[in-house]
């Protein structure tokens, strides 16, 4: 069931969590751009992509997929990693920093949860584990080590440069691939796990065993 049933039941819920969901996924694309230009890229930059005004972010069928399905994703942020300084460096960099930007905001939800000692059920709680299991999602999903998630680049970054070069060949396979596996639940053991190890860091963070 996708988060816009909440809006027929509690529609004030789903507004306080509508703006914190449609900021993750622009959030993500920003850190991409950001340390992007901090290694030498000025693309995202110059198309105006550095920017929080959703306007500039959001893409209709990933922001219904948000709401309908539980995770969904911005327009790309263009980054030119040929004007990457320090290639390898940069390239897993700037890959992990969206990934890391949902597990930072998954954090800071059950962190003030945590400190605040919201109760279970409130519907602040409520807006706020919702906020935490989707940044986790999105962290997971986009981990996974297969074109044009992240985590691909990711994986790029510590491969030769000729194995480098045969595995971008892939790239344009990638998506097909995905929704495949997918739809067919052959992910789900993958993302489930890296959500695991998600949410040791993030217990290890808060002081929670």
């Amino acid at each position: 069931m996708g988060l816009i049933s909440i809006l027929f039941k509690e529609p004030v819920t789903f507004l306080m969590l509508a703006v914190p969901l449609i900021y993750s996924i622009i959030a993500h694309e920003v850190a991409h751009g950001a340390v992007a230009y901090l290694f030498g890229d000025d693309t995202a930059k110059r198309a105006g992509r550095l920017t929080l005004n959703p306007l500039a972010h959001l893409d209709p069928a990933g922001t219904l997929m948000l709401f309908f399905v539980g995770f969904g994703w911005a327009k790309p942020v263009p980054v030119n990693y040929s004007k990457l300084r320090n290639f390898r460096t940069g390239l897993v960099c700037v890959s992990l920093a969206g990934c890391l930007t949902n597990i930072i905001i998954a954090t800071i939800a059950l962190s003030i949860i945590s400190s605040m000692n919201l109760v279970t059920g409130h519907p602040v709680t409520m807006v706020l584990l919702v906020l935490a299991r989707i940044n986790i999602i999105l962290g997971a999903f986009n981990l996974i080590p297969i074109p044009p998630l992240d985590g691909s680049k990711v994986l790029m970054g510590f491969l030769p440069s000729r194995l480098q070069l045969e595995f971008a060949k892939y790239e344009r396979f990638g998506f097909p691939v995905l929704i495949v596996l997918l739809f067919t639940g052959l992910l789900d053991p993958v993302i489930i796990f890296i959500q695991k190890l998600i949410f040791i860091f993030i217990g290890l963070f808060l002081g929670v065993s």
